[in-house]
């Protein structure tokens, strides 16, 4: 049942759990279990997550920046946070930092 998954997962956040933001984050993002669909909480608690620690909090809060979904475009603020989550070695922040130095034409570059 939703609300009872709702509450454990909001008991976790209480208690500062990255995994569990996260989760609810993307809860917020898709309107899912109950919840009404509201970017800006899920970008809110991407960010907590992302002060935590979180690489993957800080992977999507690089894609909604540098993209502008549900926040204003800021593409040098989605690059930071994927470039603060690919020195933790998160790959998939790494291959987005890729992308964007291949788009830019800077295929030497983007290799790395």
């Amino acid at each position: 049942n939703d609300a009872a998954l709702l509450a454990m997962i909001q008991k976790r956040v209480g208690k500062g759990d990255v995994v569990a933001i996260n989760h609810l984050a993307e809860q917020h993002c898709q309107g899912k279990l109950g919840l009404a669909k509201d970017v800006t909480q899920a970008i809110a608690l991407w960010t907590e997550a992302a002060e935590l620690g979180s690489v993957e909090a800080h992977n999507f809060l690089g894609r909604r920046y540098y993209t502008g979904y549900g926040v204003e475009e800021d593409k040098s603020r989605g690059i930071h946070h994927w470039q603060l989550a690919a020195m933790k070695g998160h790959a998939p922040s790494r291959h987005c930092l890729g992308v964007v130095e291949h788009d830019d034409g800077n295929y030497d570059f983007a290799l790395q």
